[in-house]
């Protein structure tokens, strides 16, 4: 509670004054020049929505309006590695990056006047076409009846579920285990994510005859995995 606390009034804060520090907001020419850099993570702040209507490519997103999210996905970033920071104008990255900083974060640079300036210098966005969704329906009939089935609901532009990846790709290795993995965008398939009441991400469910039979949220270890598949 304390540390929520401790966000919103950071949050609050934010817009109204920068953190200053050496290139700790850069122009759009700058910005695209930090990313070419090795080990940079760029970090999109505003809502998923927004996000989905065009981004940078290759960020990950964490909404700073909604702080209880934020500060659970952020602590999946490397703090010791660059962090590109936008919003849409500018406004919201600004709190982000402050309270980024105050929290460990080590070089945090942000986009002056955010993607809306990035766009106004005819910088290259991804996404922003709207995709099919798919149905309940199209979901249950990827489920058979005779085999093990673990979903996985989650996000490129999601930290945990990126950190999750190596953990399934490790799973799917193992010649002991007997199951079929189904990834599910969550940025896209939000009917479906509705219908399930899935929220936060990433989610993980596993099916046995075609039967769910258990659920969880969050990181999970190769252990866990392995005992709920067996």
């Amino acid at each position: 509670m304390k540390n929520v606390l401790v966000l919103a009034l950071l949050f609050i804060a934010g817009s109204c004054q920068s953190q200053s520090g050496p290139n700790s907001k850069v122009n759009a020419e700058e910005f695209e020049k930090g990313l070419s850099a090795p080990d940079v993570q760029i970090l999109d702040v505003r809502t998923a929505a927004e996000f989905s209507s065009g981004h940078i490519k290759n960020a990950l997103q964490a909404n700073w309006v909604n702080q209880q999210e934020f500060a659970e996905r952020v602590k999946y970033i490397d703090k010791d590695k660059p962090l590109y920071v936008y919003c849409l104008v500018g406004s919201r990255s600004t709190g982000a990056a402050n309270w980024l900083r105050d929290n460990g974060y080590k070089q945090v640079v942000e986009l002056q006047g955010g993607i809306n300036a990035w766009k106004r210098a005819n910088k290259p966005v991804e996404g922003g076409a709207k995709q099919q969704q798919m149905s309940i329906a199209d979901y249950q009939a990827m489920i058979p009846a005779d085999k093990t089935i673990l979903v996985d609901f989650g996000a490129t532009w999601c930290p945990p579920c990126v950190k999750m990846n190596p953990v399934l790709d490790e799973l799917q290795k193992d010649a002991s285990l007997h199951f079929q993995l189904i990834k599910v965008d969550a940025g896209v398939h939000t009917e479906v994510m509705k219908a399930l009441n899935i929220e936060p991400i990433p989610v993980f469910i596993i099916y046995k005859n075609g039967k769910e039979v258990w659920r969880k949220q969050g990181i999970i270890s190769k252990e866990e995995f392995i005992t709920q598949l067996q």
